[in-house]
Parts: structure tokens; sequence; C-alpha cells
């Protein structure tokens, strides 16, 4: 009996560590954070689980995370992902890569009616970065180590 309740706990907490709901948006639902107006700069990728680059930027953000978490810098990682059981795979992929920027999941197939409205030059290729604020904007269509990210942030700061 100890041990089905041991077993019991042990697999609650480590569904719990697991199973975080990401907010799924629309394209519609999603705009507005394309466009805030305030006095925060915003670090908007665009990813995929299945991507080799985007994973591989990953540690990028997350260092930027850290870095500027105490200034009004907000980072947005924007999961392209589809398909069967994305929450628990982004969620593992979150977990296993221990990624502290938010993460929120655009659930919007028909990317030819949006791609556009994020950067007029965007041909839908991922890794793909939006870095703005009320003042200016700039899409960059790669990827990027911790270096370069920053000093593109900076240009913003």
């Amino acid at each position: 009996m100890k041990i089905k309740l041991l077993f019991l706990f042990v697999l609650i907490n480590f569904s719990a560590i697991h199973a975080q709901d990401f907010p799924v948006y629309t394209f519609n639902e999603f705009e507005p954070l394309l466009n805030q107006q305030n006095d925060t700069v915003y670090v908007v990728n665009f990813w995929a689980t299945w991507c080799r680059p985007c994973v591989k930027e990953m540690p990028a953000f997350n260092q930027l995370f850290e870095k500027y978490s105490n200034e009004k810098v907000k980072i947005i990682l924007v999961s392209l992902d589809f398909g069967e059981n994305i929450q628990s795979r982004i969620s593992s992929f979150k977990h296993n890569h221990n990624l502290k920027p938010d993460i929120v999941i655009l659930d919007d197939p028909d990317s030819n009616s949006w791609i556009n409205k994020v950067n007029k030059d965007w041909s839908g290729a991922i890794p793909a970065t939006l870095i703005y604020n009320k003042r200016n904007r700039k899409f960059y269509e790669q990827s990027f180590d911790f270096e370069d990210l920053d000093k593109e942030l900076n240009k913003f700061l």
C-alpha cells in the first residue's frame, strides 16, 4: 500500500511539472502582442521544437532573459508547433531546455494570411525574431547566438 501511495505521489508531482498550459492564440488574438505601445522592449521569437536551428538558439534567449530580467524587456517565444499533444511536447521541451522566457502557441494554420502582418518581407522560415518598442522595430529571419542577439537588443534600449 505504501509503495502504491508513493508511486501515486511521484506520478502526480511529475505530471504537475510537465502539465503546464501555454496560452494558445489564433493570429487575430496574438497580433496585439506585436504592437504594444509602452516603455518595454519586446523580443518575439518564432520557433518550433522540430526546427534544429530554433533549438540551437534557445540558450541565447535564456541568457537574454536572465541578463535583462530586471529591465523593461519582455521575451516571448512563439511556438509554431502543430499536431497532437502540443501542450505536453512544449512543456517537456521547456523543462528539458530549462527555458525561462514566456512561451505562447500560435495555432493558426492559415500562415499565408498572417506572415506578412508580422513583417512584409518574412518568407515564413523559422527561426525568426521581431525586436520592437514603441519607437522602432526590426525583423530578423535568422538564427542568433547570444552575443548577436544582445547586440541587436541593445539598439532598442
